[in-house]
């Protein structure tokens, strides 16, 4: 089974909007670090150096950048400083490339007929619930028949706020009582989602356990739960991030790529903040691509991640 078309393509002035706070702060940083320059020399290196840094793309991301950019200053002899905005775009591209971070076209391969199963994991306060809702509800609108399940039965209300959503989206949700076992959760939302020939269920799971064993063992559990019904699932593993925590959002990712195979990932809330940066340290660090980029608060702000405009919105004129 085929799944094509899941999102419309958006208007490139919205992921603009979006990205403008982390778009500032890096041009007017780059303005700086060229300021009076003709060339790229070591100043403007090691200038454009700390623009990254401070913008979040991490110190060993920006040491990569910096090293390539040496090498095709060493290749072509001169480089105008007019030229460093064209180089960095296409280095942080070829890197977001080498790292499978490719323009997605959403086509879901599954056997025997099963839905496409994507667990979304996370901690507590990234956008996981909201993000759920947003894929569930473009996936509803491209005429796919949805199911949710809700394996988040540790944190109080987390059944309630997935449920809001999913009456929101006007798809069904598999939910047992607070409490319950999270991979009963999840093996029932595949065998329902299953048995009315569903397309794709998205799993919830909990944000935070007691300590990384636990999540870790948690997570297994339900994987192989999941697998008694459907050889192959979960297809997806997809880890939600909060784009402006920075930093943080690498030990998150750094905690969750140990807990369970990750292969895709979305950062959320990038349109509140100037840490845009970390979208291309993630990817590059933990080699997963990323997935999806949430830039707003409706529907139809998580967009599908497309290396081209995400760049150009980020360090175009």
């Amino acid at each position: 089974m085929a799944l094509f078309g899941i999102f419309n393509k958006k208007k490139k002035e919205k992921l603009d909007e979006g990205l403008e706070k982390t778009k500032q702060n890096v041009f007017q940083k780059l303005t700086k670090a060229v300021a009076g320059k003709t060339t790229v020399d070591d100043d403007v290196l090691d200038n454009l150096e700390e623009v990254l840094i401070t913008s979040d793309v991490g110190v060993a991301t920006t040491v990569k950048i910096i090293d390539r950019i040496e090498a095709r200053v060493a290749k072509d002899k001169y480089l105008s400083a007019k030229e460093l905005d064209k180089i960095l775009k296409e280095e942080i591209a070829k890197l977001l490339d080498e790292n499978n971070s490719n323009n997605f076209n959403p086509t879901f391969e599954t056997k025997d007929g099963n839905p496409y199963v994507i667990m979304v994991v996370g901690v507590n306060g990234v956008g996981k619930t909201t993000t759920i809702g947003k894929l569930a509800y473009q996936f509803k609108k491209s005429g796919k028949k949805v199911y949710i399940g809700a394996a988040d039965t540790f944190r109080a209300a987390a059944v309630d706020q997935i449920e809001i959503w999913s009456k929101r989206v006007g798809v069904p949700l598999v939910k047992q009582k607070m409490g319950s076992d999270p991979a009963s959760v999840a093996f029932e939302a595949v065998k329902v989602a299953k048995e009315n020939k569903a397309d794709v269920v998205i799993i919830d799971t909990a944000g935070r356990l007691h300590n990384k064993v636990n999540l870790m063992n948690e997570l297994s559990k339900i994987k192989r739960v999941m697998q008694k019904f459907i050889p192959d699932a979960p297809h997806e593993v997809l880890l939600v991030l909060d784009g402006s925590t920075g930093q943080n959002a690498f030990e998150q990712a750094k905690q969750f790529t140990k807990a369970t195979e990750v292969n895709a990932l979305a950062l959320t809330k990038l349109d509140g903040t100037a840490k845009g940066g970390v979208v291309i340290g993630i990817s590059d660090q933990f080699k997963i691509p990323v997935k999806y980029i949430g830039i707003g608060e409706q529907m139809e702000d998580l967009q599908i991640f497309n290396k081209e405009e995400f760049v150009d919105s980020l360090f175009g004129k």
